[in-house]
């Protein structure tokens, strides 16, 4: 089932992700774990994003985060509780139940760090481009020899 939304227009914008959109489109599949837990994908300037998961309840001990290739997998397990107070739950309806939320990143995309406050737990992420892929300015030889000649005639000296 595809989407009535085009996002065609906007992915000429993205910088970092760049599969943010084609997630969007297929993103009704129907499952309910999918949703779990919410996020937001914030852009925090040229080359900085970060991304934000609601995780109330969860201790930095029982989230894992894991950046392989492309892709940022973050995942959760609670703990064996035994209740406080040694007391039953009548309604239980924060939910504790395990996750795991995959992101596809674009290419030189690293992760800075993470930090977990307040029920949020932010990842932060940069991109981090190359040398060897970064714009470089070439010089334009005045009426003298062309530039590799002279480097010739440098190394036979």
């Amino acid at each position: 089932m595809r989407s009535a939304f085009d996002f065609a227009p906007f992915r000429r914008s993205t910088v970092g992700f760049d599969r943010l959109f084609d997630m969007l489109e297929n993103s009704n599949t129907g499952q309910a774990q999918e949703n779990y837990p919410p996020f937001d994908l914030i852009k925090l300037g040229d080359n900085e994003y970060r991304i934000e998961l609601a995780v109330a309840g969860f201790k930095p001990g029982e989230i894992d985060i894991t950046a392989q290739q492309n892709v940022l997998i973050v995942s959760g397990k609670k703990g064996e509780e035994t209740g406080d107070r040694g007391s039953d739950y009548i309604y239980r309806g924060i939910a504790t139940r395990s996750f795991e939320r995959r992101f596809a990143l674009a290419d030189h995309i690293q992760v800075r760090g993470a930090e977990l406050k307040d029920g949020l737990l932010a990842v932060e992420l940069v991109r981090e481009i190359p040398e060897a892929m970064k714009p470089r300015k070439i010089e334009i030889g005045g009426g003298e020899k062309p530039a590799s000649q002279q480097t010739l005639e440098a190394e036979k000296a």
